[in-house]
């Protein structure tokens, strides 16, 4: 494949040679995110887990005194401009103190709620009159800030809502009615980013900036959840209730731009906090095994037990590379520029990493929690143990933010679109790689034992099954919503494995956590290259039904191929490593 120069476009890596210098990685955290790290650490640490308990009660004032607190050390401020307040740090700022407050249970979606969907549509679609009155105050969690998207009938479907917004007669205000659903901070919020059609029509869905004093807007009852308890979680009504004019965000007919672009933000910030609750999962795991006794030994010592605690921390290393190098390709895109408008097409760039970042996370830290439970046993399933509160935490991932269904369809959906517009050589690529791999069977040859061909291999079946599907569907493929899903999980893989790979080869030199990262590589690989073969397979089953089916087979086969490893070797090292460290063997 030819070479990359600088950092590749969104979706490009699938055509591409990406080079270990063009990735970022954990292991390059500079003085000043350390400290961010740090800080945000020792906020959960001291200020919140020590009144969880409350919280889980929604004690009144509680969430507003810990938000105040967290507005006094900077955390609140990251992303916003210096011009209000704001510290305008770089998004691997606010990621990583996403990944650090995983351990906040609810009130870590209380304030990401805050810092991402109640003040970032503010931030980049604001006027300034709108920023200088609100920003200052929602970085000092003066006010804490909410968004209103969701609807009783409305949920992936957003622009299905009735919410309706109405101009007065004299001009002045927009009148709102309807009925908004799941809204995080609801509670006590006193800023709400509300979504509504103008006059009805799907064309003019816009977004306004409410506060909780205007006349005719109530909450409903706190919803009893599964999870997640020490969050607010209400219903809010809009009851004619006039908003100024000038508090109309963006322009009429733009609400849908902005509550998809912050939601792409929203997503690689889950995917970090994934990626955070995975580690303190594999923490909580692997100290609880080397102190329990069965048979008059630790658990830890049991080969099921290891393998658990290796496949958790091989998963976490993946997903991290992953997260880490996507952030760090939207940061340089966004470089020195900090006009809002330019940010957002930059990320709006990597919408389809987004949606990954997002499955991925989400996903992870739902296998870690369910194997943490496991290793607890019965004591998993007491709430006196807190892998128990995680567990039920975690479930809600996959569900906001746009459903795990919903983001698989569109990273497949999205990077065919890109094709066909001309903005991505996918499709060119796959139809070199189709023609070059049409002989595979008659040199078949031994199976690779580097992971850098199989990668390569991978990128390959990725690119073929975009043009199958393409080819076999057409206009009706986005309703062949299985081969999406399968294709995009194939896709996911592409960037989870060479994420790994660049991440390794890139810190080779640095003897410490050397050989855990190359076994940790190489078991990760072999897992998932089987998952591969699987999805393909029965993506190409209903792809071709012609007698065209078993040459496809057969590149399948071909192509997912990896020369046989002692995977169990590997395992046992890997979480020798994970009991040594007593959790994730490899941190800043």
């Amino acid at each position: 494949m030819e070479k990359a120069q600088g950092a590749p476009k969104g979706g490009e890596y699938l055509a591409l040679e990406i080079q270990p210098s063009q990735i970022y990685s954990p292991e390059e955290f500079d003085d000043e995110l350390r400290m961010i790290a740090q800080t945000t650490r020792e906020f959960v640490v001291n200020e919140v887990i020590p009144v969880l308990d409350r919280l889980e009660k929604l004690e009144p004032g509680l969430s507003e005194q810990l938000m105040r607190t967290a507005g006094e050390l900077g955390l609140l401020a990251l992303e916003a401009p210096e011009k209000y307040g704001g510290s305008d740090l770089p998004k691997l700022a606010a990621v990583l103190v996403a990944e650090y407050l995983a351990g906040a249970s609810g009130f870590n979606t209380t304030i990401s709620a805050h810092v991402t969907i109640g003040t970032l549509p503010l931030v980049y679609f604001g006027t300034e009159e709108q920023k200088a009155r609100y920003l200052p105050k929602l970085i000092s969690a003066e006010f804490i800030g909410a968004y209103a998207l969701t609807e009783p009938q409305a949920g992936s479907d957003a622009l299905g809502g009735t919410a309706s917004a109405v101009l007065s007669d004299d001009g002045k205000h927009y009148i709102l009615n309807g009925t908004k659903m799941w809204i995080s901070n609801a509670g006590f919020a006193d800023l709400f980013t509300v979504f509504a059609k103008i006059d009805g029509e799907r064309k003019k869905f816009s977004a306004f900036l409410v506060e909780k004093t205007f006349e005719g807007l109530s909450t409903g009852a706190e919803e009893k959840k599964m999870g997640i308890k020490s969050s607010s979680t209400r219903q809010v009504i809009l009851d004619n209730v006039k908003v100024p004019v000038e508090n109309l965000l963006g322009q009429v007919g733009q609400g849908a731009k902005i509550a998809f672009n912050i939601l792409n933000i929203g997503r690689f910030k889950l995917g970090s906090s994934c990626v955070g609750g995975s580690k303190l999962t594999l923490e909580i795991a692997s100290k609880y095994a080397q102190e329990r006794e069965q048979f008059g030994v630790p658990i830890a010592s049991f080969g099921l037990i290891q393998e658990k605690l290796a496949k958790m921390a091989c998963r976490t290393y993946a997903i991290e590379s992953a997260v880490y190098r996507t952030v760090a390709h939207i940061d340089e895109a966004i470089g020195d520029n900090k006009d809002p408008m330019h940010q957002l097409q930059c990320i709006e760039e990597y919408a389809v990493e987004c949606s990954m970042i997002k499955v991925l996370g989400s996903e992870l830290l739902d296998y870690a929690v369910d194997e943490g439970v496991q290793i607890h046993g019965g004591y998993g399933y007491s709430q006196d143990y807190e892998i128990e509160t995680y567990y039920r935490d975690s479930r809600v991932n996959r569900i906001y933010e746009g459903t795990s269904e919903i983001n698989r369809l569109i990273i497949p959906g999205m990077l065919v679109k890109r094709c066909l517009k001309g903005h991505l050589p996918l499709l060119t690529a796959a139809a070199k790689v189709e023609r070059a791999l049409k002989d595979h069977a008659a040199s078949e040859g031994e199976p690779p034992g580097e992971v850098a061909q199989v990668v390569e291999n991978t990128k390959k079946l990725a690119l073929v099954l975009l043009k199958w599907s393409l080819e076999a569907f057409g206009n009706d493929l986005e309703k062949e919503q299985e081969v999406l899903g399968s294709t995009a999980d194939v896709i996911m893989a592409v960037y989870t494995m060479e994420s790994t790979l660049l991440r390794t080869q890139k810190h080779a030199g640095d003897e410490k956590g050397q050989s855990l990262r190359q076994a940790m590589l190489q078991a990760y690989t072999a897992e998932t290259l089987g998952r591969v073969q699987q999805w393909a397979t029965q993506a190409v089953c209903r792809i071709d039904k012609t007698a065209d089916r078993q040459s496809k087979l057969q590149l399948v086969h071909h192509l997912t191929r990896y020369a046989p490893i002692d995977v169990i070797g590997l395992q046992r090292s890997i979480a020798g490593a994970v009991l040594k460290a007593s959790g994730y063997p490899i941190s800043i």
